[in-house]
């Protein structure tokens, strides 16, 4: 390049703006994608990684970032953001993961912005993609909703229905991301070739069971390309509370009564209630009816237009004779009783209505990483995470739960842990399904979705 040609693109490249993505292994690597990517306005130096444990220290790869990065982006902790923001003189810092509540939002732009940057969100227009067939999306307000079991009796009425659907789940972009720019999934065989992780495992599991194919991944423009070629209907499996990364033609949001007021003071919870068509109001059998009732005023008062669905949550479980009067230790979903804020979940309650003499509290017995986890969210109550973000985290899960003296374990996690750890009590799953007790129910919002769908084809 001669020197004229090399000042200007050294002025070019002033003009960039630099810019930090605050993320959790997911939107993050989404909006940088969909936004960022092929933007010559902006350069990326780097993304900031929370809420998983161990998943800073590695390089968004430069098959994934493009031309513009040919070195790839580093990941560090988020404790490092003040330090990073000083050293490359950033501009912009961009909040792109979910499950927070406003508070914490505020929290971080005001650190943001005390550290001389501006602090950003991008909205629904800048990052979702359009198909080229129906969604159907569901989310929710907080992890831990109930978004799951109504993805999943989603799915039965459409196969009812005479639908050929296929699942795009929110991504869980952990270890090399190299080998997940797509992924599908249809039987077990391929989440150990993909290296998934437990929480990975406790979404794809549910759809294994029921045939169904699921895609994830890193690079969703991608992701969207190949589900499009094998279903009739796309039905987006949100994760944590974020929401959907493809314009929905139907969404559904999840709502939990028993955290009242999170449905309009979480982030991006609030927007999943705002913008929906339906809102499900879960968990009704087990919350306080003053807690419903909030709930539902809240809905109404930000998206007075939603159908209101009110649904139980029932517990049912494969070996209740190994509760009943024995000692139990409860394993619960990892982000639910972590960044969650739930206490305990579906492993605790089926606990105490099959007749547990005793739930070990297993917190004395926690060492390592998993005694730090304790610590750092001091609401959870006597449950185990279901931590597996890697070999190391799963190995440590193992010999928790092996250490513990107790008769029977207890899974609330979706994902049968017995198939990929050894495990020295006999193992009792507990699963939760979606009964709809009001009117329009699910089913009939299903059938006039696909009766229009139907229509216009």
């Amino acid at each position: 390049m001669s020197g004229e040609g090399q000042n200007v693109a050294k002025r070019s490249e002033k003009k960039r703006k630099r810019v930090i993505i605050m993320g959790a292994g997911g939107r993050d690597f989404h909006n940088f994608n969909v936004y960022f990517r092929n933007n010559p306005e902006y350069e990326v130096v780097a993304f900031t990684a929370a809420q998983i444990p161990g998943i800073e220290g590695r390089v968004y790869p430069p098959e994934l970032a493009g031309p513009l990065y040919p070195n790839g982006i580093p990941i560090y902790s988020e404790e490092k953001l003040p330090e990073l923001v000083r050293k490359y003189d950033v501009d912009e810092v961009i909040l792109a993961y979910s499950d927070l509540t406003f508070k914490e939002v505020m929290e971080k732009a005001s650190r943001v912005l005390a550290l001389g940057a501006d602090f950003k969100l991008l909205g629904v227009k800048s990052t979702m993609l359009k198909s080229s067939k129906p969604v159907i999306a569901v989310c929710a307000t907080r992890t831990g909703a109930g978004k799951s079991t109504t993805s999943r009796k989603i799915i039965r009425y459409l196969l009812e229905l005479g639908v050929n659907p296929v699942v795009i789940r929110h991504p869980m972009a952990y270890g090399d991301l190299r080998k997940k720019i797509i992924m599908r999934i249809t039987d077990y065989s391929d989440l150990d070739r993909y290296g998934c992780t437990i929480e990975e495992r406790e979404e794809f599991e549910q759809y294994i069971e029921l045939g169904i194919t699921i895609y994830a991944g890193v690079d969703y423009e991608k992701v969207l390309k190949e589900a499009e070629k094998e279903g009739d209907v796309i039905l987006w499996d949100g994760g944590n509370n974020d929401f959907p990364f493809i314009e929905p033609d139907l969404w559904i949001t999840v709502v939990d009564p028993l955290r009242p007021g999170q449905e309009v003071e979480s982030y991006p919870g609030a927007v999943n209630v705002i913008l929906a068509h339906v809102i499900v109001v879960n968990k009704v059998n087990t919350a306080p009816k003053e807690n419903i009732n909030k709930v539902i005023e809240n809905v109404r008062r930000v998206n007075p237009g939603a159908k209101i669905v009110l649904a139980e949550s029932r517990i049912i479980v494969d070996h209740p004779e190994l509760i009943k009067g024995k000692r139990v230790v409860v394993v619960e979903d990892f982000p639910s009783v972590t960044h969650g804020c739930l206490s305990y979940g579906a492993g605790y309650i089926a606990a105490t209505q099959y007749g547990a003499a005793e739930v070990v509290d297993p917190k004395p017995y926690a060492t390592g990483l998993l005694k730090k986890i304790y610590e750092q969210y001091p609401q959870m109550g006597p449950v185990v995470p279901s931590l597996g973000y890697g070999e190391e985290h799963m190995r440590e899960l193992e010999e928790l739960l092996n250490r513990i003296p107790c008769d029977t374990i207890i899974l609330g996690t979706p994902s049968n842990i017995a198939r990929y750890l050894k495990l020295n009590k006999p193992v009792v799953r507990v699963k939760c399904e979606l009964h709809e007790l009001s009117e329009p129910t699910l089913r009939a919002i299903i059938e006039d979705f696909i009766s229009k769908v139907r229509r216009n084809s």
